[in-house]
Formats: C-alpha cells, sequence, structure tokens
C-alpha cells in the first residue's frame, strides 16, 4: 500500500498568509483527507464536548493541525460551557460552510458578577478537568464575525470566545493552532458551579472514515464552483 500522505505545520503556515490564493488550505488538506477517508492513514476522529468532530492532523510541540467538522450530528455535553478562551493562538481557514467568531468581553466584577471563572487541565487521555477559581467576572457577547468558504480568521490565546455555526448547515475549518507559555486553557462557568470533567472520545475508524468521505464531498463541491 503506498505510504500516506503527510502533511507540515510550516507548509500550511505559509498557505494561510495573506496573498495565498484562496483555494491553496482547502488542495493542500484534501489529499490527506483521502487518505483518512479510505483507511490508507489511520486516524480517528475525536468527539469534542462542544458538539464537533476534531481531526488531529498534525501535533509538532507547541504546535499543532487540526480539521473540525460541524453539523455532524455529534451531541454537546450539556456541562461544557461554550465560552472559553484558549492558552494557544490559532488561525482557522473555513473549508466549507459559514462559521462564526463570537466575542467574549469579560471584566473583573466583585458587585454584579455573572459567570465564575474556570482553569481547564487536559490529560492525553481525553479527560479535561474544569477547576473553579475564585475569580469572579461579568461578562457581555459581542456581535459574532461570520467567516465563509475559502476564508481566514485569528484569535489571540486568551481571548474568552465561543464558536457559533447555523444549526443543520454543516462547517469545517483547519485549525492552526501555537500554544504560548504563560497561558492556561479557560472557561466561563456558573457563578456556583463546581469542578466537573468533560471527555473528549474517539470515534470508531468506520464513523471517521464515513463522516470524512462526507466532508470530502463537500470540499470537492466548493472547488468545483
Amino acid at each position: 500500500m503506498p505510504r500516506a500522505r503527510l502533511m507540515d505545520y510550516d507548509t500550511l503556515d505559509r498557505l494561510l498568509r495573506p496573498g495565498t490564493p484562496r483555494e491553496a488550505p482547502r488542495a493542500s488538506v484534501t489529499g490527506v483527507l483521502e487518505d483518512i477517508a479510505c483507511g490508507k492513514r489511520e486516524l480517528r476522529a475525536v468527539h469534542h464536548p462542544l458538539g464537533f468532530l476534531c481531526l488531529p492532523l498534525v501535533r509538532d510541540g507547541a504546535r499543532g493541525v487540526c480539521v473540525h467538522l460541524f453539523g455532524t450530528g455529534t451531541p454537546v455535553d450539556p456541562t461544557a460551557t461554550p465560552m472559553h478562551a484558549h492558552s494557544w493562538e490559532l488561525r482557522s481557514y473555513v473549508l466549507y460552510g459559514r462559521v462564526g467568531n463570537l466575542p467574549v468581553i469579560v471584566a473583573d466584577e466583585a458587585r454584579n458578577p455573572t459567570h465564575r471563572i474556570f482553569e481547564v487541565f487536559s490529560a492525553p487521555s481525553g479527560v479535561d478537568e474544569l477547576r473553579p477559581t475564585s475569580r469572579l467576572v461579568h461578562c457581555e457577547p459581542g456581535p459574532a464575525a461570520f467567516s465563509g468558504s475559502g476564508e481566514t480568521y485569528s484569535l489571540p490565546a486568551g481571548e474568552f470566545h465561543a464558536t457559533v455555526v447555523t444549526r443543520g448547515q454543516p462547517a469545517a475549518t483547519l485549525v492552526l493552532g501555537r500554544s504560548l507559555p504563560g497561558h492556561t486553557d479557560l472557561s466561563l462557568g456558573p457563578l456556583h458551579g463546581r469542578g466537573h470533567r468533560t471527555v473528549r472520545r474517539l470515534c470508531s475508524a468506520e464513523h471517521t472514515e464515513r463522516t470524512v468521505r462526507t466532508a470530502l464531498g463537500r470540499i470537492h463541491a466548493e472547488q468545483r464552483e
């Protein structure tokens, strides 16, 4: 069997810079997804508690590349909090569909808080432990900024936000992330919420391949337009 095609962070980093043809990132990931879809590359999708599937394509120290698939029917963990801040900076390229980034303005507030900040500690096993802190804040979500197919948006580490997709409308993003020292993953939870855990579960190989084949059909449709 021929070797599976690989991708690297540096190549994708160049492809997402201004001035690069908008189709280039989509074309670069298609071959890798085809290898996953036919079983040439053994990779299992991760069921994220926020209700999307993640395909972890590259892990290179503090840097990583994933494909996120929305609208696959993946249920949301009712204990998961959609408003969060990453310990890593990201750039996200929309492969198909529309994806919105909802910024959340957070201010320390002792008199009229709306949320408590939780620290998120992720284990290699897929278990995320959310620990409440003493920090109480007032948060105000701003208007969502939507990006369509072929567009890229960036998000700095430490900025609270939520990802927004239209219900029933599939979408996918190619995500480049780079962890930064001094940052911790955070989420906004209830004022009196307790510590708890969420689990990122692996999908079966069959389910992964079937889902990736569906995503490839949508990517090819975008390329034909």
